[in-house]
């Protein structure tokens, strides 16, 4: 497996990975990084590169990984991680490019799009639809039947309760209880709606 990000969460899945998976090579486009755990970081993906394996994006901004599986997607097959820990269903449907982390929980018919990242101890009950490029952060519970859009942000902690649809590029704040719906591009609080945030260039 080739890894792309080598900073925290560039750690954090090479942390994971690497007792029992081969890791070929480690890139970042930051010219100051030159080694991560111990592995040697090529530099950028150079554009001719032959990947002899899958590449998983180690990237925990949503549109900066978006940015980079849509560049890379004709190129490369994009791995899937799920921890051992983890508690991931058998009817649940898992994208490309994700990770499930130590601790987490997917439930029964949940499905995950692109790129998605459940993070530490996340919990994501039945029946939940995860967007393309969204995070879960560590400690974040999605009751059942919930929707969260494409690019969106669930902050550590968070709780959002059943039945509630969080739009495209939404951020809830971490330890937020969310209650209703939230629109596309807006940013919740505690329990308050917050004004939209700025749009996410596509």
């Amino acid at each position: 497996m080739y890894i792309y990000g080598a900073s925290g969460h560039g750690r954090v899945i090479i942390d994971i990975i690497d007792s029992f998976e081969k890791i070929h090579g480690v890139f970042d486009d930051n010219p100051h990084v030159k080694e991560i755990l111990g592995y040697p970081v090529i530099g950028p993906i150079p554009d001719q590169f032959q990947f002899k394996s899958d590449l998983f994006i180690a990237i925990g901004d949503n549109e900066t990984r978006m940015n980079i599986s849509k560049k890379l997607e004709s190129r490369v097959r994009f791995a899937n991680i799920i921890h051992e820990s983890a508690i991931f269903s058998k009817r649940a449907v898992l994208g490309d490019g994700c990770v499930v982390m130590e601790g987490a929980i997917v439930k029964v018919n949940c499905v995950l799009g692109n790129q998605v990242i459940i993070n530490t101890g996340a919990s994501v009950d039945h029946d939940c639809i995860i967007g393309d490029y969204v995070h879960i952060a560590p400690q974040a519970t999605l009751c059942g039947g919930i929707t969260i859009g494409e690019g969106t942000l669930i902050g550590a902690n968070a709780i959002i309760l059943p039945g509630v649809k969080v739009g495209e590029w939404c951020t809830v704040g971490g330890g937020s209880i969310v209650h209703q719906d939230v629109p596309d591009g807006f940013k919740w609080v505690g329990n308050k709606l917050q004004p939209p945030l700025l749009p996410v260039s596509q």
